[in-house]
């Protein structure tokens, strides 16, 4: 990005795109042809922005000048005025519903100002499509950092000490469920992202995966290297086929650069990713529900024990988590445990167990 002197953002979320943000992204790209200002403006499709209900989304960089509701006959002005003469488009600015007053700056509106973007952080800064942007931001250096300096009990200890739990609904602590996983027996074992996503209205893992497939496979990998697995499994439900699409594109590119197959950063580490398919059932949601789906049957609970972690995919032990609970790991890793504690909301209001309720519930 440093080649550029201005970048034009646009949200490339199914919210927007259902608004012809498409449409909008070639018509500024042909504004800026047209110009000659390739050399100098950067057009560039994102990943969500979050405020779905002000989309289509433009952000210009790096002034950081926040458009909402932009159409695709908006992108003569924004190239004309913002970009060449320096004018920012008032008309599109957001509008302070309280004060009517046109605010420029994202980081000034009540909707961005108290949040600290974790999961979400690559999200509406990098094209999802482009592994490059990806690792630009710090991706796949949490991966080299676990298979180069820390052991994996190592690594679950930082997750453990972190006090991430599972993001999908139960709260489980998510390096105590990776532990179950490394200390069950057997050569054969798997690493399943939930991102069947059932609840109404929640679309907290299409955002992820549209905006940041790359964190979601980076932390699988790390998972599998902390478990002794080699096998990765995403089940995601088939309606979100911009998710499914980006994250095909991003496990292709991991592959092409050596950060999935086989001996992973020069190591003897070995993991891969597939991606199996759910067709919106609620249910599915449960781990071993979503299990039984992809191995082909009814997606029926069962009764445990046995856990995922001693018996799951194909009767193997296996770890499940959900898409959120993934984009997490890097930056535990990179932060060390307090960084991330100290990012995360003081009034966080968390399930506590007991020992024995730590030994029996392995939901996510």
């Amino acid at each position: 990005m440093s080649k550029y002197k201005m970048h034009v953002l646009v949200c490339g979320g199914t919210g927007c795109r259902s608004s012809a943000s498409d449409s909008l992204l070639e018509n500024l790209k042909t504004e800026v042809e047209e110009r000659n200002l390739e050399g100098e403006v950067q057009v560039l499709m994102t990943g969500c922005f979050g405020f779905c209900e002000k989309g289509p989304i433009v952000k210009i960089m790096p002034d950081n000048t926040f458009y909402t509701q932009v159409k695709p006959e908006d992108a003569r002005e924004i190239i004309k005025e913002h970009i060449i003469k320096g004018r920012k488009v008032i008309r599109l600015l957001y509008e302070n519903p309280e004060t009517s007053e046109h605010i420029t700056d994202s980081e000034k509106m009540g909707f961005y100002r108290k949040q600290i973007r974790i999961a979400l952080r690559n999200c509406g800064f990098i094209n999802p499509e482009n592994i490059d942007e990806y690792i630009s931001r710090d991706g796949y250096m949490a991966l080299g950092k676990a298979l180069t300096e820390l052991t994996p009990e190592s690594t679950i200890d930082i997750v453990k000490k972190s006090g991430l739990r599972g993001r999908g609904g139960a709260g489980f602590p998510t390096g105590l469920k990776w532990e179950f996983t490394s200390k069950s027996p057997g050569p054969e074992k798997y690493v399943v992202c939930n991102a069947d996503e059932g609840d109404p209205g929640a679309f907290m893992d299409r955002s992820i995966l549209e905006g940041d497939p790359h964190s979601v496979i980076e932390s699988m990998a790390i998972c599998g290297y902390c478990t002794s697995s080699n096998k990765g499994l995403v089940y995601i439900r088939a309606e979100y086929p911009l998710a499914i699409e980006r994250l095909r594109i991003a496990i292709g590119q991991a592959r092409e650069y050596g950060l999935l197959g086989e001996n992973i950063f020069g190591t003897n580490f070995s993991f891969d990713i597939d991606l199996r398919y759910g067709a919106g059932a609620f249910v599915c949601g449960e781990e071993t529900a979503l299990i039984h789906s992809m191995e082909g049957q009814r997606g029926e609970p069962t009764v445990k024990p046995p856990f995922p972690s001693v018996a799951g995919y194909l009767a193997k032990p296996t770890t499940v988590n959900n898409v959120e609970t993934y984009a997490n790991i890097p930056p535990i890793l990179l932060k060390e445990p307090g960084g991330f504690q100290q990012s995360e909301p003081k009034n966080r209001k968390v399930p506590k167990y007991s020992p024995w309720q730590e030994k029996s519930i392995m939901l996510d």
